[in-house]
């Protein structure tokens, strides 16, 4: 019997290993593509006055996505030029759903820092005439932390409290009303939240503290805020809560430990990041709504640091009024107060983000 030996291929060297050597398409000729799709959409849309720089952009991206496809076909093969085509695709639609954010965001910002100064945050409207180049939104910035202070102490542990009942312990026909009221509840625009605070509250509930009169407050804002941000906070809370893997359960209740306490201190810190976005997507809801302000805080120029009593006014609903007054001055405040209204929000989200990274480390 013989053994013929086969010799084994020649090992690679050391820190190699071993590569097929395949055609890539460079990365000049993607970027050459790049601006030829822009040159050749610009050229198309401003030289026959089809649009403008939206136009543009569109055009660019599809003139770009087929000449890749076509450049990478003729080197690569049609396999990786499909492959490359969709991975442009993804991140041609990534930068198209960017493209607006950074446009409203440059615009507030460069619009916005005209009024920031401390006369603009140190005062109100109160007494401020349209020929007047002062007054400021400090009542405004005052009546949204109120409003939407007051709202999440009511609205938080509601919310909470409800989704911890609909995941942990809801069962039957019961659990299922109440996922399908709050599903219900999302789509509610702000000015039926209103009307139902005015109907409820301002005319039938408020008379019995106010000697027999309607009561405007921002109380009632509050509430009508609290009406919206509660679906926004039972479903993300519901939805972190089913996230948490099952064995922490079992393993606490293994351990003897109760439901209410597994709950308390497993099932919460584990979805305590999801439950502070939903938190504050509902937070930022409440703050830019201004029907609610409108048709039950009624507005005012002048500061009110009492919830309860009087007329009280918000950023948001300060932006309409000045947006629409036809003072020359009128539009810059509009703009400062949309500024301070997005960093407003953005600070809060950002402590609230802290704070909860901060005691899931802790733990």
């Amino acid at each position: 019997m013989t053994t013929t030996l086969t010799p084994a291929p020649p090992a690679a060297a050391p820190g190699q290993s071993p590569q097929l050597r395949t055609r890539k398409l460079p990365v000049v000729a993607s970027l050459g593509i790049a601006v030829a799709a822009v040159v050749l959409a610009a050229v198309l849309v401003h030289g026959t006055g089809i649009g403008g720089n939206a136009l543009v952009v569109a055009l660019a991206v599809v003139f770009y996505l087929v000449g890749l496809f076509v450049a990478s076909n003729a080197v690569e093969g049609r396999r990786q030029a499909r492959n490359r085509t969709w991975s442009a695709l993804i991140h041609s639609a990534f930068v198209l759903a960017l493209l607006p954010l950074a446009s409203v965001t440059w615009t507030l910002v460069s619009k916005g820092l005209e009024r920031l100064d401390g006369d603009f945050f140190g005062t109100s409207m109160n007494n401020i005439g349209a020929r007047d180049p002062d007054g400021g939104a400090y009542h405004a910035i005052v009546g949204t932390l109120e409003q939407v202070g007051i709202a999440t102490l009511i609205t938080v542990p509601l919310g909470i409290a409800c989704a911890i009942y609909i995941v942990e312990y809801g069962r039957g026909r019961f659990a299922f009303t109440i996922r399908f009221f709050v599903d219900v509840m999302t789509g509610i625009p702000s000015i039926v939240a209103g009307l139902f605070v005015l109907a409820f509250w301002i005319l039938i509930v408020s008379p019995y503290f106010n000697d027999g009169r309607p009561g405007y407050s921002g109380f009632a804002a509050s509430l009508a805020s609290s009406v919206l941000m509660l679906p926004t906070i039972v479903r993300s809370t519901e939805e972190m809560l089913r996230l948490v893997p099952a064995p922490l359960r079992e393993g606490s209740y293994a351990l003897g430990i109760p439901k209410w306490k597994t709950i308390l201190r497993i099932v919460l810190p584990t979805a305590l990041p999801g439950i502070v976005t939903g938190v504050m997507l509902a937070v930022a809801r409440a703050a830019g709504e201004t029907a609610p302000v409108l048709l039950v805080a009624g507005g005012g120029a002048a500061i009110n640091f009492n919830p309860f009593e009087n007329n009280q006014s918000s950023l948001a609903l300060f932006v309409y009024q000045q947006a629409g007054d036809a003072s020359r001055y009128a539009p810059a405040r509009a703009w400062a107060a949309a500024l301070t209204l997005v960093a407003l929000v953005l600070i809060l989200t950002i402590a609230a983000k802290l704070l909860a990274r901060r005691n899931r480390f802790g733990r």
